[in-house]
């Protein structure tokens, strides 16, 4: 028992030094979009900017700033304790085995300082990923113990965290999604066929609070009962990427729709903000999508549609980005079907380099080596499962397989998977690929201990039973 506590002890001040060493190491981060957050833009989601409040007006401004951090970098480290300690009894790890899963979980905190084009320590900076990863780490715990427990307070606790994700960062909504394959596969597996029904009802009225709630907070902070906007804009962009000239033939002549297609087109050729500059491009298609898609996002669609709608007279920004929004929703209607094989074409290179930096960074080199990692990681998968079906290391490789799929997928929709969007999967992976080499040495040394048994006593085990 004195050593458990020691090792405990060990691993939470280990993470804690680690954590806020960074902090003093390299200060508060704040970045262009951390101004959206700090004055609760109308794009953001609710949760972080409300984080941000509420330590501001405890400290200030400026101080308030830094107890942010703190908090931040306090909650992450508790976050991956948690996780640790949970998958070290669980797999019956060890020291040696936990400082393995300690080291994996840092592993991504240091890849996005040091080696991705970020270059900043996530901890410490005024985003919403800040608190979305030690969100993440609580809302894995639970789902892990729904997977191997039978509590119900587990499945409560893993869609509270769910929600607060998807309240942090749209792009996470998809857990609450992950939450409801998860729980069904549990119920399937306990032949509950009748109760089916129940957590999809659930989850269509978590997605109904979470509007209401987005809602009620821009009431009171712009005093507009609306829901985010900019979504569809995101959307778009790839879209009018993805366009030919004579695609605009979808809208009426001389509609507003057509009016803006040609000036968005017009203007994107002229920075060369399409897919037929791709083709040529040194450093490939996918490569150059993602350097073009904000300069397309804001210098051309957003700057359009906003001087438009402002043109109008006495409309505010929030009446603007609301216009802006349901044009967007307008023009894709029409635009998606009409440029839909060029737009699937971008959004797979968008997956490929999602997918990639979801365990990896995107190089030349590195490319290859993540596809072997994967494949390795689907091979091992089936290897274990194949000797026991019930493997507990088989369900977080699942796991991990499924978020990173989820939130691939989604993020591809909308934007780019920068490495700060695809951070969440990576220590999951690996630790998950750790546990399978794991179990699959102790199969290997079961056969082994069994052959020498047998060799022994000259009785087979079934012989002996």
């Amino acid at each position: 028992m004195k050593k458990t506590r020691i090792k405990t002890f060990g691993i939470l001040t280990a993470l804690l030094l680690f954590f806020l060493g960074m902090l003093a190491a390299y200060g508060v981060g704040v970045y262009n979009d951390s101004e959206q957050y700090l004055t609760m833009h109308i794009h953001r989601e609710p949760l972080y900017p409300l984080f941000l409040a509420f330590f501001r007006a405890i400290a200030g401004p400026e101080t308030g700033l830094v107890l942010t951090a703190v908090m931040q970098n306090v909650l992450t480290a508790s976050g991956i304790f948690f996780l640790i300690e949970y998958l070290g009894k669980k797999f019956d790890l060890g020291i040696l085995g936990e400082l393995v899963l300690l080291a994996l979980e840092l592993m991504p905190h240091l890849v996005t300082r040091y080696v991705s084009a970020l270059g900043i320590f996530l901890e410490n900076s005024i985003m919403s990923e800040a608190l979305c990863i030690p969100l993440f780490h609580f809302f894995l715990l639970f789902t892990l113990r729904i997977i191997f427990e039978e509590k119900k307070s587990d499945v409560i606790y893993s869609l509270i965290f769910a929600y607060l994700l998807s309240m942090t960062r749209g792009q996470l909504m998809t857990t609450i999604l992950i939450w409801l394959v998860v729980v069904v596969l549990k119920m399937l597996s306990g032949r509950q066929y009748k109760k089916l029904f129940w957590p999809v009802i659930v989850v269509l009225c978590v997605f109904g609070l979470r509007s209401l709630t987005v809602h009620i907070y821009n009431y009171f902070v712009t005093g507009y009962f609306m829901g985010n906007t900019y979504g569809q804009v995101n959307t778009l962009t790839n879209v009018i990427y993805a366009c030919d000239r004579e695609d605009g033939a979808v809208f009426e002549e001389g509609s507003l729709e057509r009016e803006f297609f040609d000036r968005f087109m017009e203007e994107a050729y002229a920075v060369g903000a399409n897919y037929r500059f791709a083709k040529d491009a040194p450093e490939g298609e996918a490569a150059y999508l993602e350097d073009h898609h904000d300069l397309l996002k804001f210098e051309v669609l957003e700057a359009d549609m906003s001087a438009y709608f402002f043109s109008l007279g006495k409309v505010d920004y929030y009446q603007q980005s609301s216009m802006s929004d349901d044009m967007a929703g307008r023009m894709l209607r029409k635009l998606l079907p009409a440029c839909f094989g060029q737009w699937l074409y971008d959004y797979l290179l968008l997956c490929r380099n999602g997918f990639i930096r979801s365990i990896a960074v995107v190089n030349r080199w590195i490319n290859w080596v993540a596809l072997a990692i994967y494949l390795a990681a689907a091979g091992l998968t089936a290897a274990v499962f194949r000797k026991n079906r019930q493997s507990m290391a088989v369900r977080v490789m699942g796991l991990a397989f499924l978020f990173i799929i989820a939130n691939v997928c989604a993020t591809s929709l909308t934007i780019m998977c920068l490495s700060r969007y695809m951070i969440y999967g990576f220590s999951l992976f690996y630790m998950a690929g750790f546990l399978l080499l794991l179990e699959l040495g102790r199969q290997v040394g079961k056969r082994r201990e069994d052959r020498l048994v047998q060799e022994r006593t000259g009785l087979s085990k079934q012989d002996r039973l």
